[in-house]
């Protein structure tokens, strides 16, 4: 794995960074902008492209960022809450130490998208398209990838309790080396995906009732 800038400082185009504005507006060009402790509530800045832009200890609450775009875009230790992000695209983009909650990602397309030590609550990742992402040493709590396609998607050190995989399509999905695998609906749609012995037989119940298949001793 190509190693993850963990300072502002670590970012190759961190000499040509200039402080972002405020409030955020739709349809806009944001280009080498720091957003460093931005406190943005209830702002639409649908359509709006972001480029080379570092987000750090910021909080978005309650925003309006549908079919915004995200290329090279780097986040830390930051807040995106209740936050609409639907249709939105994000390409080259790296999430350390922040908290994403109550967000609705639906039909979102993620493409090499790095979360490390972050924490996703009620994400809504219906019908989204995640390419060469990976959820390092993350916590995934009721995230719903219902109908979303997977490829070449990676869990180490995560766990994901409550997950949701209705009518999801997955290929090559590794999920060996997360350290809970708790799924609430869509078992029989993890085909495509790669689990360790130990996770078959913690999850060999679940599999078996979801193919139909009685389980019962004599």
């Amino acid at each position: 794995m190509t190693k993850i800038p963990q300072d502002v400082s670590d970012l190759p185009y961190a000499h040509a960074l200039e402080p972002g504005p405020s409030p955020l507006r739709r349809d806009w060009n944001y280009d080498l902008c720091h957003f460093e402790s931005a406190d943005e509530r209830d702002t639409d800045a649908g359509s709006s492209r972001f480029t080379e832009c570092a987000f750090e200890s910021a909080q978005f609450d309650t925003m309006r960022l549908r079919r915004a775009k995200f290329t090279d875009a780097w986040w830390r230790g930051s807040r995106v809450l209740s936050t609409d992000i639907a249709e939105s695209e994000w390409l080259d983009v790296t999430f350390i130490s922040s908290a994403l909650a109550g967000i609705e990602a639906f039909n979102t397309q993620l493409r090499r998208v790095v979360f490390q030590r972050c924490k996703l609550d009620a994400v809504n990742l219906r019908g989204a398209y995640l390419q060469d992402v990976v959820f390092e040493d993350c916590i995934l709590r009721d995230v719903d990838f219902a109908g979303a396609k997977l490829l070449e998607v990676k869990f180490p050190g995560s766990a994901l309790r409550g997950a949701k995989f209705d009518k999801a399509k997955l290929a090559r999905v590794d999920l060996r080396d997360a350290t809970v695998v708790e799924v609430v609906d869509g078992y029989q749609n993890l085909r495509g995906s790669t689990i360790d012995s130990g996770q078959a037989v913690e999850l060999s119940a679940d599999l078996a009732h979801a193919l139909g298949i009685k389980v019962e001793d004599h």
